[in-house]
């Protein structure tokens, strides 16, 4: 099969590969609803899924939605997420999203990007995993593995993100764009870290112009 010389054709490529490799790619991070996949991926922010997972069942267990969230102080939420980075803030975060679904939502997470951008704690990535996992609406993650795969591939040459989900995003099926992010991500994870690509093993390396074989 010809190489793809373009990043359109490539992007294609990679999306027919991966969904072979990773048929049933998933979202990692534990939850039951849209609004323990939001809290969730707010704790996320520069933490590991698994860490994240080791803490939400106790915070879901003592706030189950968000008037429950709502109704507390931050510091009330700390002890159920102390063992994650950055726990202050997030706590705050937490208790500020969960008062504007309440007061503007009517306690339930919106599914426009304009809203969920407004929640605190939430930036395009997080509004992208809660639309295209939890709410069946387009979008593409970009965090640090996609953006990485991004370049290896030669999909983009953009470090921004927004600026890489716009180039990517007409290059995959609406409907597709999250589990093309979800793929990219679990391939990062599994075949290509950062310091140690295992390219033999890669099913993309007979066309990745990365590749060290």
């Amino acid at each position: 099969m010809a190489r793809p010389r373009t990043p359109n054709g490539r992007a294609k490529r990679v999306h027919e590969r991966l969904a072979v490799e990773y048929p049933d790619a998933i979202c990692e991070l534990d939850h039951r609803n849209p609004f323990e996949l939001l809290t969730a991926t707010i704790l996320s922010a520069q933490a590991t899924d698994v860490g994240v997972n080791k803490a939400t069942p106790g915070l879901f267990a003592r706030f189950p939605d968000p008037w429950a969230l709502a109704a507390v102080e931050p510091e009330q939420v700390e002890p159920y997420v102390d063992t994650i980075g950055l726990f202050r803030q997030k706590s705050k975060s937490l208790v500020g999203m969960a008062r504007m679904l309440v007061d503007d939502y009517d306690g339930e997470v919106p599914s426009a990007m304009k809203d969920l951008v407004r929640l605190p704690g939430v930036g395009r990535k997080t509004a992208n995993v809660v639309r295209s996992v939890a709410l069946g609406q387009p979008g593409l993650p970009v965090d640090t593995h996609v953006t990485r795969l991004s370049h290896l591939l030669e999909l983009t040459t953009e470090t921004d993100p927004v600026k890489i989900e716009t180039a990517l995003n007409p290059m995959v099926p609406a409907k597709e764009r999250g589990e093309f992010s979800l793929r990219l991500i679990l391939h990062g994870r599994r075949v290509c870290p950062a310091r140690k690509p295992r390219c033999e093993e890669c099913v993309l390396n007979d066309f990745c112009p990365s590749s060290r074989i």
